[in-house]
């Protein structure tokens, strides 16, 4: 017999990142399954007006995923305002993009920070909740390269690498739990994120709110690979079959290799700033 969709409605939803982008059409559909949604960003004021446009049971409040304590503190608020969370959505990201030897430092820890150690924080807290309630369900949201490396994106594939790490072996560990996993692995997402990236031959971008549908589909009939479109999964799954060698002249062949070298670098210039802008100024960066 096919196992039922779960209902959604009621459920206590956290989303980090949830203003703008994924997280924002995640909220978007989540409401519209009748979950009651938390929105967590480091711009109050978008994560504000996105919750205001959305209605119902939507709250928002601020989150800096880099600041632990606060990443901590957000969670017990969104607790303490809704109940206990049902659903953990690891969504906050930046994906500055450059050659390698190009990247500063501070980039390098600030692309860490956010993609992965955030993502790590996050999973951990809410396996604290939500093992002993033996229920609840969390969304690491990584990327196709999760499974692949893209020149000019070399710390960001490495993120993303970590967050699939990480979720197949947490995933392990919840085994019998009644705790869900999934990792979502998007191809181009039409969001500011991707501004200046162009079209992939024969894999075409996606809207957020295809992705924020899939990540839907996968919380009402958990699976634990998701990818957006669905066609990456048996790219994926073909290329790995291949000798490396050919397995690369097909990546060349697609232009692949040059998704990200080949951004356009005045249509990212707002993103790339506000991106840099969020990382922390060190104390010697203050002085010097």
């Amino acid at each position: 017999m096919a196992r039922q969709p779960r209902s959604l409605a009621g459920k206590v939803v956290a989303i980090t990142g949830g203003g703008r982008g994924i997280g924002a059409a995640t909220a978007a559909a989540l409401v519209g399954a009748e979950a009651k949604v938390a929105i967590g960003d480091l711009d109050l004021a978008v994560a504000t007006a996105t919750a205001d446009r959305l209605g119902g049971d939507t709250v928002a409040f601020p989150l800096d995923v880099t600041d632990r304590s606060g990443f901590t503190k957000f969670l017990e608020e969104v607790e303490g305002r809704l109940g206990p969370i049902d659903i953990l959505v690891n969504n906050a990201g930046i994906m500055p993009l450059g050659r390698f030897e190009d990247e500063s430092d501070r980039t390098t820890t600030h692309l860490l920070e956010i993609n992965l150690h955030a993502v790590i924080h996050g999973t951990r807290e809410a396996v604290k909740r939500m093992r002993p309630r033996g229920s609840g369900h969390i969304v690491n949201i990584a990327s196709v390269a999760g499974k692949a490396g893209f020149p000019g994106g070399a710390t960001y594939c490495a993120t993303k690498h970590g967050v699939v790490g990480l979720s197949e072996a947490v995933r392990v560990e919840l085994r019998g739990s009644g705790v869900e996993l999934s990792v979502v692995m998007p191809g181009i997402v039409r969001t500011e994120l991707a501004a200046g990236l162009k079209e992939a031959r024969f894999f075409k971008s996606v809207e957020a709110t295809e992705v924020a549908d899939a990540i839907v589909k996968a919380l009402r009939k958990p699976r634990f690979e998701v990818y957006v479109p669905a066609s990456l999964d048996a790219m994926n799954r073909i290329t790995r079959l291949m000798p490396r060698s050919v397995a690369e002249w097909i990546v060349r062949s697609l232009k692949g290799d040059q998704i990200l070298l080949d951004a356009e670098g005045d249509a990212r210039k707002d993103y790339e700033a506000r991106a840099a802008a969020s990382a922390p100024t060190t104390d010697r960066e203050a002085a010097g």
